[in-house]
């Protein structure tokens, strides 16, 4: 059996109705002052946004907390830069991430600014790792999905040059999640079915991974399973709560994941498509899953069939049975759009391929030549 090892440097509260609870317990991580960063109007028109900040001001005072909210659904360096700059002029000493995956990693990319005397764009642009001073990052997931509230990244685009790439190092890790699953039950169809493939893809994606071990595949079957179940019960009845629950749960499991294995091809292949179009993550994984699990399949065929069968399949004798089964379970979501119909247009595999990067070894696939191109141009299609 492969060696690994197991470190929980995040603090984890799980449970409906437990954010209060977790504040008050862990209330000297928070410091004086904290900064809250959201995305769009949403949480404040549910009335969860009012529900945090009453919490938060009576714990901390109201004057110690400030609000962010200028982040889009893909965040962009600019907007981090404006919120690191916020946060050195209140002297905040936390961030908090409270929203979706666009939330909880601009919040992390803030904290790492704010706290440092170099500029955000270069830890984007140039690599740069967080230090040791990065400022506390506490995640609050609102949706069912990204996992980021475990995970050591913070995905950032620089629209100014096309990209979306990632700050990533340890010391990006949030010191404390609170994942409170009644935050998701009124979340829209399209995002609880988007967000909901992302926890699948995690899961997929890290037990197809070189680096799966025997501790990730049993987090990646339990992930699976729940997926295959309560995401389809979801695409039935939102009101579904112990589905909400448990994809609250799964997402939770998979951020370990993310952040111990990583990922594979598509999660690489869909940040130029995020930055491109600026559609959401999981409609661009929905929309390259089908052509990469035909790939996929022709160097770890078991894993393939393993995850399949978590889902509720039967097996897949070729490569070509693996795309029908998983394009069945994304039409079920209502997720069965092509690039071109997320915006792709005008461009080759090759072109799209040119934009991908990162180390892309994690992944079987990964050194096959052109492999990226070949998924790019055959996911262009009509999505059958």
């Amino acid at each position: 059996m492969k060696r690994f090892e197991l470190v929980f440097p995040t603090k984890v509260y799980f449970g409906t109705g437990i954010v209060s609870e977790a504040i008050k317990k862990e209330r000297e991580l928070f410091g004086k002052r904290t900064l809250v960063m959201m995305t769009g109007t949403v949480l404040e028109q549910l009335g969860y946004l009012d529900n945090l900040k009453s919490i938060l001001t009576e714990i901390l005072g109201e004057d110690n907390v400030f609000l962010f909210q200028n982040v889009s659904p893909n965040p962009d360096i600019a907007e981090v830069a404006e919120a690191v700059a916020f946060g050195k002029e209140n002297s905040v000493g936390s961030v908090i991430g409270f929203g979706g995956g666009s939330a909880m990693d601009a919040a992390k990319a803030a904290a790492v600014g704010i706290a440092s005397e170099e500029s955000i764009y270069d830890y984007l642009l140039n690599g740069y790792e967080p230090g040791p001073g990065t400022l506390p990052v506490i995640a609050i997931p609102t949706t069912a999905g990204t996992g980021a509230e475990l995970t050591k990244g913070a995905i950032i685009s620089c629209r100014e040059k096309r990209i979306k790439s990632g700050i990533r190092g340890r010391y990006l890790i949030p010191r404390l999640a609170v994942v409170d699953p009644t935050f998701t039950y009124r979340i829209p169809y399209n995002t609880t079915m988007e967000t909901g493939f992302d926890v699948f893809s995690h899961a997929a994606e890290s037990y197809l991974s070189v680096k799966a071990t025997a501790f990730s595949d049993m987090l990646s079957e339990t992930a699976i399973k729940n997926t295959g179940l309560y995401l389809r019960r979801l695409s039935e009845d939102l009101d579904d709560i112990k589905a909400r629950d448990a994809m609250s749960f799964s997402s939770m499991l998979m951020g370990m994941n993310v952040r111990d294995i990583g990922n594979c091809l598509p999660h690489r292949m869909q940040y130029p498509v995020g930055a491109l179009t600026g559609t959401s993550h999981g409609a661009g994984l929905a929309a390259l899953y089908p052509v990469w699990l035909r790939y996929e399949y022709e160097v770890s065929w078991e894993r393939v069939n393993d995850v399949l069968k978590w889902l509720g399949y039967g097996m897949a004798d070729t490569g070509g049975e693996a795309e029908r089964m998983i394009r069945d379970f994304i039409n079920g979501l209502g997720l069965n759009r092509t690039l071109k119909d997320l915006g792709i247009c005008n461009m080759s595999g090759e072109d799209l391929a040119g934009m991908v990067s990162g180390n892309l070894k994690n992944d079987r696939l990964g050194e096959v030549p052109g492999i990226c191109a070949k998924i790019y141009d055959e996911s262009m299609g009509q999505f059958d």
